[in-house]
């Protein structure tokens, strides 16, 4: 009993500070907590069918993530949704540019760093993602498109996928088709006021804006367009062209969010 009495003493005098210990230790196995991800919301689909813009983009992304640009069609080759071959290939029996891959993708990838590149020129935070493999079935792989954009868009950043629409009669031309799984972002009403902007529900609402990925169609893949990306000596000024168009047009969504934000503080 006399060795008992002395341990007792002990356990209770350091009781307090132990438990305190403990507490650190459990803390400090706690997982850290991600960043906050957006609920979302999909819009109405509209009682009438019709091809004209109808949504307006009012929301912002958040400033401090970059906007995060990738091609179209990168992840699903010789599948589903491989991305149009264009007039010159699949009309005119022109060799394709690249093998084992559509036209559509092989100039998705080249405008698509070219905006990157113009836009990190022009100071804006911009960032390029490729999968990488050009083949995923699984659409809830990690690596394709819509998971990495969906993941960005969940956060609050903007997301966009560069594409080539389909050539005449089976396209219909260049715009935006707005993500809508968050709110129609300023930015998407930017570009479409410089090329054009197809309504919401096109298709059916479509994969990649279901998931928060706006999808820029660039024109037809067809005529002068086509016919300069594929000329050598006009390429690099094409490419140059349209990604200045998608640069000056991001800049002036994020201007538009800049002066919506300087009219909010004067207003509290």
């Amino acid at each position: 009993m006399r060795r008992i009495a002395p341990l007792l003493l002990a356990l209770f005098a350091v009781g307090a500070p132990a438990q305190a210990g403990l507490t650190e230790i459990l803390e400090s196995m706690t997982p850290p907590k991600g960043p906050h991800r957006l609920q979302p919301k999909l819009p109405p689909m509209p009682v009438t069918r019709s091809r004209v813009k109808n949504w307006i983009g009012t929301t912002h992304p958040k400033a401090d993530l970059p906007i995060l640009v990738m091609a179209g069609h990168a992840d699903s080759q010789t599948m589903t949704g491989s991305g149009t071959p264009g007039r010159a290939v699949d009309v005119g029996g022109a060799t394709p540019m690249q093998a084992g891959m559509t036209d559509e993708l092989y100039w998705n990838l080249l405008t698509a760093k070219a905006v990157v590149a113009e836009g990190k020129r022009q100071g804006l935070n911009m960032r390029f993602y490729d999968p990488g493999v050009r083949t995923i079935p699984n659409e809830q792989d990690p690596r394709t498109n819509w998971s990495v954009g969906s993941e960005h868009a969940s956060r609050g950043g903007y997301a966009l996928e560069i594409h080539y629409d389909a050539y005449a009669p089976h396209g219909i031309g260049p715009g935006v088709i707005p993500a809508v799984a968050y709110g129609f972002s300023v930015l998407d009403e930017a570009l479409a006021d410089e090329f054009g902007g197809y309504p919401y529900h096109y298709r059916g609402m479509l994969g990649a804006p279901r998931r928060g990925i706006s999808m820029l169609e660039i024109g037809m893949l067809e005529g002068a367009l086509e016919t300069n990306l594929r000329n050598p000596r006009t390429r690099h000024a094409t490419l140059q062209t349209i990604a200045h168009r998608v640069v000056k047009a991001l800049q002036a969504g994020l201007k538009k969010e800049e002066a919506d934000h300087t009219a909010m503080r004067k207003s509290n």
